[in-house]
């Protein structure tokens, strides 16, 4: 049989785990953003970790809008559009940036 369902799906599913992990997503952006803050100001606030902080702080910001944005689009009744390449691109820019400030403050 190979494993495939003949059954029909539920429309409002998909949109529904996809609304999902953009959450997830959004919440794991705002803990990195959040522990950045803190390691910045941890033992003394230098001009390059408050720095890279506040560009933590942007680039979760600038995450937050994309999914903000795509949340909104996939809670209409109506099939959602395709996520545009330009929010995808940005989304995808802002979460390795956020990672990379993140690592930056570690090391």
């Amino acid at each position: 049989m190979g494993g495939v369902s003949t059954a029909r799906r539920d429309p409002g599913l998909q949109p529904e785990r996809t609304r999902l992990a953009w959450r997830r997503t959004t919440l794991s952006a705002a803990v990195a953003a959040v522990l950045a803050v803190k390691t910045a100001l941890h033992g003394g606030a230098s001009v390059t970790a408050v720095t890279v902080c506040a560009l933590c702080c942007g680039l979760f910001l600038g995450f937050l809008g994309v999914a903000h944005r795509r949340i909104r689009a996939l809670a209409t009744r109506t099939r959602p559009p395709a996520l545009a390449p330009r929010h995808a691109t940005a989304a995808v820019l802002c979460a390795v940036a956020l990672a990379v400030c993140a690592a930056v403050l570690v090391v």
